[in-house]
């Protein structure tokens, strides 16, 4: 592992869709040969994989507590740490929608729903204990913008917060993390996870100004497209955040795409407005923003940066929206070229 300041720089991958695209036919190769994907990040560098979490979704075998612990299993084979992420609902939680599982969906009094939040993390934490496969931080939410735990998400995004209600649900979250730590006696990281840099300013003050319980790290999702910070102003936000909050800091979610081009029916999500002047869409455009991006978040403090599904290649599996990836282009393996390794797998082991 690498050091910044005797601190780990963790960088990896989430690698929540690997167990789907293999079940769905997908190959990985390396000089050719088919190969573990897990194994490639190990042997290239990466030191943590980060593993989705969705409560009980009917609507997919993936993602659930069968299939997150198959992944942490298959990590931690691997020698890689594990940073495992809580969405505390039935499908994609983001800063848009925070969709309360079906499972509590009745549940109104915030003490009661709290209890329930708190007693499903500790359960999967001590049931991941059980089998050797304790995650080292703990994500409390995915990218916890907007309140969580809601009924309704129309318009959530633009809701105001009631701070009382999502700081109580939130500190049994932390609870839970702090008290399967104690239980057990392994060491775990807390973290709160907030899409892009300036909303992460706001939001912590108002989370302090109402009783958030103490927690280790501050997890950031970092996109270009849908942020205000560009690439030379990362180390600024960073280190303010470290000023300011006295918390460890890390990108938890970032890509960049190597081609435009799409190989399947689905839309890629990251498109032409997601390209920076300085990096053209080509695979060395891709590697010169992973290690760029990586250098600012070490300039400011920052001790982290993870990529976010880089393995989610084209199959002829189907999402809700098309058949294949909306992420093949942005992955660590060349659509156009059977899914060869591309150069980015560089900027695990570039110098900072």
């Amino acid at each position: 592992m690498k050091f910044v300041s005797e601190k780990v720089l963790y960088l990896g991958a989430d690698l929540s869709y690997v167990n789907e695209m293999e079940d769905c036919g997908g190959t990985y190769r390396l000089e050719s040969a088919v190969v573990d994907p897990f194994e490639i990040f190990a042997t290239k560098g990466a030191n943590m994989v980060r593993v989705r979490l969705w409560h009980n979704p009917t609507w997919t075998s993936y993602s659930n507590l069968q299939d997150a612990t198959k992944t942490i299993r298959r990590a931690k084979e691997q020698g890689m740490e594990v940073l495992l992420d809580f969405h505390y609902s039935d499908d994609w939680a983001d800063p848009g929608k925070q969709i309360i599982p079906a499972a509590w969906r009745e549940v109104e009094d915030t003490g009661v729903l709290g209890d329930s939040l708190y007693q499903y993390t500790f359960d999967v934490l001590m049931s991941l204990n059980e089998e050797g496969l304790m995650p080292e931080i703990v994500q409390v939410g995915n990218e916890i913008n907007s309140e969580i735990l809601v009924q309704d998400p129309v318009g959530q995004e633009s809701d105001p917060l009631d701070w009382n209600k999502q700081v109580a649900l939130l500190n049994k979250g932390l609870q839970a993390v702090a008290d399967a730590s104690s239980r057990t006696g392994v060491p775990i990281g807390s973290m709160l996870h907030i899409a892009q840099p300036e909303n992460a300013f706001w939001w912590m003050k108002q989370a302090v100004a109402n009783g958030i319980s103490p927690f280790d790290w501050i997890g950031l999702s970092y996109y270009p497209k849908w942020s205000d910070y560009t690439l030379s102003e990362v180390d600024l936000a960073i280190d303010s955040l470290i000023t300011l909050f006295d918390r460890r800091v890390m990108i938890v979610e970032t890509a960049y795409p190597y081609s435009l081009d799409s190989w399947d029916d689905a839309n890629n999500i990251l498109d032409q407005g997601s390209l920076l002047t300085e990096y053209p869409a080509t695979p060395a455009g891709q590697k010169a923003f992973m290690i760029d991006l990586t250098s600012q978040v070490v300039k400011g403090g920052g001790e982290g940066v993870i990529y976010w599904e880089p393995a989610w290649i084209s199959t002829s599996c189907r999402t809700r929206w098309g058949r294949g990836s909306h992420w093949e282009n942005a992955t660590f393996f060349d659509a156009g070229n059977e899914n060869e390794v591309l150069p980015v797998f560089e900027f695990l082991l570039a110098d900072y």
